[in-house]
């Protein structure tokens, strides 16, 4: 059961970066917080190819890197936490984006990340 959720997760994060690259991008730079385009010397645009290369690799790394499962599921829950505050934007400044056009949904949203940490830690543990 671990293995199908490893692999689920890696898809699913591989699927989500490619997305972040090609079809999505205006839809995520809503989740982008103003205060990282104001501190960093980079658009919005340049935050979703980046989040995207990371989500790609990180998805990459859970297939190919078996023996460092463990590690790749810590650094990808980190970087669950480490995304929040753009969800937390979205849902506070009410950008819609990806059918989230109300604060009910952003909210429903909002609840469902601390489960991808979850995910990302219990499926990468023996």
């Amino acid at each position: 059961m671990k293995t199908f959720a490893r692999w689920l997760l890696a898809l699913g994060m591989m699927f989500a970066g490619l997305s972040h690259l090609f079809w999505a991008r205006r839809e995520f730079q809503a989740q982008v917080p103003d205060l990282v385009t104001d501190v960093l010397p980079i658009d919005k645009d340049g935050v979703v190819v980046a989040s995207g290369a990371v989500e790609i690799m990180l998805g990459a790394a859970l297939i190919v890197l078996p023996k460092e499962r463990r590690r790749v599921g810590s650094l990808l829950a980190a970087f669950f936490i480490a995304i929040f505050p753009g969800n937390l934007a979205q849902a506070m400044d009410r950008r819609p984006a990806f059918g989230l056009d109300s604060d009910a949904a952003r909210l429903t949203r909002l609840l469902f990340q601390p489960l991808l940490v979850a995910w990302a830690l219990l499926a990468t543990r023996d």
